[in-house]
């Protein structure tokens, strides 16, 4: 994403008018939650995080700290790709000093275009397969590549360019083998979850890559047939696995005090969501650190 720069000469210009010719003042912005109303910014059509049937397991987190809080709800919508942070985050209402949204809900650790909350899960990226398919034995990327050379060579994988599994498929040669898929294409109707629920389901592709709270939900709730997904685990020089916080603007210091609190005295309720919706959470090490149960999310 790209930032217009500051003009350089812009703070001199105002310091030095005054009285009635001086420029207005700007008002400052509201304070988040001043209103007791819970602003969030939301993809809307990206399950199993968020929708606008808000189905997802953020949307889920998001109401509970509105109902702790004894604040209403609201949602500002845009996909979450190129410019999310521009026309949310940061996006005022129109005529209004006030903020489209105050709360960004998935972010990665260290997320440096706003302020990140402590982490609230951990999770890694996941391959998947239909089960039945000659792939049941593959439990990790080494089981992958110990295949017989010519089973492996007529593999049609699934992956998302950019991700961390591309770095693992150029060295292990796999290239060659691979659709690519685009987690930020310019149509809102599609979704990431579709490599799993339509191509990996219908037989297009043999094998998916992708981040593992999408994997797990899709693999989870497939009805035609049976799918594994398997949690991977970070390699030397590769690294699938992430922390994921939440974020507000970096003015905002109190405001994300408060969601870290919130988060901290939810970790059992957070826990529970997310393994309903078959999000694979792993430990400091990115190995498993619990078997999703097998009620379908809601």
């Amino acid at each position: 994403m790209t930032w217009r720069p500051l003009l350089a000469g812009a703070a001199c210009v105002l310091a030095g008018l005054s009285g009635p010719a001086g420029m207005a003042q700007a008002q400052p912005s509201p304070e988040p939650g001043q209103d007791k109303v819970l602003r969030v910014c939301q993809d809307p059509n990206n399950l199993p995080l968020s929708n606008r049937k808000l189905d997802g397991f953020e949307n889920k987190i998001a109401a509970l700290f509105a109902q702790q809080l004894g604040w209403k709800l609201e949602h500002t919508w845009f996909p979450q790709r190129m410019g999310f942070i521009r026309n949310t985050l940061r996006a005022k209402e129109e005529n209004s000093d006030r903020y489209k949204c105050d709360l960004v809900t998935g972010v990665a650790k260290g997320f440096d275009m706003a302020a990140t909350t402590r982490p609230y899960y951990h999770s890694s990226y996941a391959m998947a397969y239909v089960r039945g398919k000659g792939l049941d034995g593959v439990r990790t990327l080494d089981d992958l590549l110990a295949l017989d050379p010519a089973q492996r060579r007529k593999l049609r994988i699934g992956a998302f360019a950019g991700s961390p599994v591309t770095d693992w498929l150029l060295k292990n040669g796999l290239m060659e083998q691979v659709t690519w898929y685009q987690s930020q294409t310019g149509d809102a109707e599609q979704y990431p979850g579709q490599v799993i629920e339509n191509d990996l389901a219908s037989g297009k592709i043999d094998l998916a890559f992708a981040w593992g709270p999408i994997a797990g939900y899709f693999a989870r709730n497939a009805r035609t047939v049976p799918i594994a997904a398997i949690p991977l685990v970070s390699q030397p020089g590769i690294k699938f696995d992430f922390e994921i916080a939440m974020a507000v603007r970096h003015g905002d210091k109190d405001f994300r005090q408060r969601i870290d609190q919130l988060i901290l005295a939810n970790e059992a309720k957070i826990h529970a969501i997310l393994e309903q919706y078959g999000v694979p959470l792993v430990d400091e090490q990115g190995r498993v650190a619990t078997a999703p149960p097998a009620a379908k999310a809601p």
